[in-house]
């Protein structure tokens, strides 16, 4: 799926909403729970409702590895629904990975051969190396995390040096290695003040972001 293809389902919908399917079991109906696969059970319906809305959904994949194999098998139902009854929503897979080498190109063959991900979000902190693996399956994203939305990114996010900050060297320098067509960037919702100033940084580039709700962030900010 490339820009153009994004675009018009934004346009086409008149939405730019991500569902995360952040599946807690603890927390799901008790009437799931004598479903064969409640976790699956549940993200069917959650699917079901919100498609006319949505241009992507987004599992983060801690929800479906933290139950071992009936997680990974509740997982594939999932994201084979998905794209059996909605193939053209957006679909990434939230598991943030960053390593080099081979084991980068493992990852990148799980997620995009053996799996049917559009993208990846992606760690960049070990360089470029450990993001270009991705990069080389056409048609797949990978989705940079620039500045989180979680209080820790002010640890190290917001570090200057020479005056430039830890988050706009990542977004100057990544924004080289793909293309508006392969690459997104990981902003988070509570960091709305933000937004004009990385427009400026990555004009073009679609923004995953998340931090909407719960963890206080504003749609009507980040809407500006």
């Amino acid at each position: 799926m490339n820009s153009n293809q994004i675009f018009e389902s934004i346009r086409k919908k008149k939405s730019f909403l991500c569902v995360g399917l952040d599946t807690d079991i603890r927390k799901i109906p008790s009437s799931l729970l004598n479903y064969e696969d409640p976790i699956f059970e549940f993200n069917r319906r959650i699917v079901d409702a919100t498609a006319e809305f949505t241009v992507s959904y987004k599992p983060n994949l801690a929800f479906y590895e933290g139950h071992g194999i009936d997680g990974i098998a509740s997982l594939i139902r999932t994201t084979r629904y998905i794209k059996d009854n909605y193939p053209d929503i957006f679909l990434i897979a939230d598991a943030k990975r960053g390593d080099i080498g081979n084991t980068a190109d493992m990852y990148a063959r799980a997620f995009f051969k053996e799996w049917p991900f559009d993208a990846l979000t992606i760690a960049p902190y070990m360089g470029e190396d450990s993001v270009t693996p991705f990069l080389a399956y056409e048609g797949k994203w990978v989705i940079l995390l620039a500045l989180t939305s979680n209080k820790g990114a002010d640890d190290f996010q917001y570090h200057n040096d020479d005056g430039i900050k830890l988050y706009e060297r990542v977004l100057t320098v990544s924004k080289g290695w793909g293309t508006i067509n392969n690459m997104m960037y990981v902003v988070g919702a509570t960091k709305a003040e933000k937004f004009r100033e990385i427009r400026a940084f990555v004009p073009e580039h679609f923004l995953l972001v998340p931090g909407v709700g719960a963890q206080g962030g504003s749609l009507a900010e980040v809407s500006k």
